[in-house]
């Protein structure tokens, strides 16, 4: 049980360090990008997470009216300034009555990524982007 407390800790406070949220349909949509050193080793082991100077996470978590976390399905895309696409495989994290989105970047210093990410749920889905610029430590 503590291990799940502290990974939820981790998430929420690296989802703190360049969060932002937008507006997709009904839903809230919270979304961050960040490097995966921000996680502790025992956060990014329990999710199977890369944790190197060269890897980042993209962290979504997608609301409704009144605050709920929602199940959703969720695919996209990131796309640097050079043009290189790669695909987001994102994993699903649930803790407690929360339900995160996380998929793992890879990239380079000064990488400027346009991330474009598509929702769909039961009753509605829509898309937003967002840009990112990765940092190495």
């Amino acid at each position: 049980m503590i291990k799940v407390i502290l990974s939820a800790l981790a998430l929420m406070f690296a989802s703190q360090l360049s969060g932002a949220e937008t507006r997709v349909g009904n839903w809230t949509v919270h979304y961050s990008a960040f490097a995966s050193t921000f996680l502790t080793p025992e956060v990014a082991r329990s999710y199977n997470i890369e944790r190197s100077r060269f890897n980042g996470l993209v962290n979504i978590a997608v609301a409704d009216a009144a605050g709920n976390t929602q199940e959703v399905s969720l695919s996209g895309e990131g796309k640097t300034l050079l043009g290189t696409v790669r695909k987001l495989n994102f994993q699903t994290v649930r803790e407690g009555d929360s339900i995160y989105y996380i998929a793992e970047y890879p990239y380079r210093n000064e990488d400027n990524v346009l991330f474009t990410i598509d929702i769909q749920g039961a009753q509605q889905g829509g898309q937003f982007s967002f840009r990112h610029t990765f940092y190495t430590d």
